[in-house]
């Protein structure tokens, strides 16, 4: 048995199990790594700005409420590399499985009612409530027998260069993704954030020509980046972009922005809890656009749109994703959440497509192996 072999077996023992786990692959790396832990190895900070004392893998919602906490697996294990991981025993989790509540099944967002959403929060930006707000929609696909281990070793193979998680925590559940926007990443001397927004398909040329509401859409973004930065004393930064980044099935503008990472490297919780939400996944300005989604989207984001990955994990530093491109995982379904950017220029219909583009990252994955089931 392969060692790749033997991690899909892994994870798929692990989640059985309901144990508390998290394995990724970061962006740059082909290397896994994993943690898992049991109870006393859980905490849940009542705020971002807290996370500035703790060490772990963090797995942080859109918003934060009491049955949507902040939730850290602190690394009492914490393996790296195929190796370390394919010798793991998972019988050595000292405690019972933590109990996960049942919910009701939920069913996709109907064609109708994502564009009345839309058209309404166009409405708003004409009546100058806000400039822009994310609108999002669920999807829900049947579960069948495949196995979880398979369904993430497939999609890091199918989306190389983003982050690709399975994560199973109290109070948050199962989830799996693979995202492609970083949040924030320092090693405690370099540090880096990314404005990423605007989406097309995928060409096979890789020759994009963006239009003027996906550059408005991006300079949105990265206009609050900057004033971020502004905020917290930085007078100098570098930046790279826009330039186009590429996933499996589409394509964004992206600019990078690199700042020393020592002026706040003892708040990293603050600077991050000023990040976001970014505008990227809420809107602008952000306590507006936030209203709206409370108010008029149907469902409750919980984790989709909020952050994930490992967070001051020894030399690895801070690494963490805005959870994009992900699904909650149930007993007879996957619940994938997928959005976008609505400004004055948007077209209902369109933004229908795009969000259907974007779920074909997860949809490609779990289709490939159920037929193979």
């Amino acid at each position: 048995m392969n060692s790749v072999t033997q991690i899909d077996c892994l994870i798929d023992d692990l989640i059985e199990k309901n144990a508390a786990f998290a394995c990724w692959f970061q962006s740059s790396s082909d290397s896994p790594q994993l943690i898992a832990g049991s109870a006393g190895d859980i905490i849940f900070p009542q705020s971002i700005q807290q996370l500035s004392q703790v060490r772990g893998f963090v797995f942080a919602p859109f918003k934060i409420s009491r049955n949507v906490p902040v939730i850290v697996l602190q690394p009492a294990i914490h393996l790296k590399g195929y190796s370390q991981i394919q010798a793991f025993d998972p019988d050595t989790l000292d405690e019972t499985p933590f109990h996960q509540e049942t919910k009701k099944p939920c069913i996709s967002t109907d064609f109708q009612d994502y564009l009345i959403c839309v058209n309404h929060a166009i409405e708003q930006i004409h009546a100058a409530r806000f400039s822009k707000v994310i609108v999002s929609r669920r999807i829900c696909k049947e579960k069948k027998h495949e196995s979880l281990g398979s369904l993430f070793l497939g999609m890091r193979e199918k989306n190389p260069g983003v982050f690709v998680f399975v994560v199973n925590l109290p109070r948050a559940g199962l989830w799996m993704g693979a995202t492609p926007e970083l949040l924030f990443r320092s090693d405690g001397r370099h540090a880096q954030t990314v404005s990423l927004a605007a989406t097309q398909p995928r060409r096979p040329d890789g020759q994009y020509c963006w239009f003027t509401k996906e550059i408005e859409e991006q300079a949105f973004v990265s206009r609050y980046t900057v004033d971020v930065l502004h905020r917290f004393g930085f007078s100098s930064y570098q930046t790279k972009g826009p330039q186009d980044l590429e996933t499996a099935t589409v394509a964004h503008l992206k600019t990078s922005f690199f700042f020393s990472g020592e002026p706040i490297e003892d708040r990293l919780g603050e600077f991050v809890e000023q990040l976001c939400p970014t505008p990227a996944v809420c809107g602008l300005p952000k306590a507006e656009a936030g209203q709206f989604i409370n108010d008029f989207e149907p469902h409750d984001r919980r984790y989709y749109t909020g952050f994930l990955g490992p967070w001051r994990l020894e030399k690895s530093g801070t690494d963490v994703y805005v959870n994009l491109r992900s699904m909650e995982i149930e007993d007879t379904q996957y619940v994938l959440y997928t959005g976008g950017g609505i400004t004055a220029r948007s077209n209902p219909e369109q933004e229908w497509e795009e969000t259907s583009q974007k779920s074909r990252t997860l949809l490609n994955a779990i289709e490939a192996l159920q037929e193979q089931v």
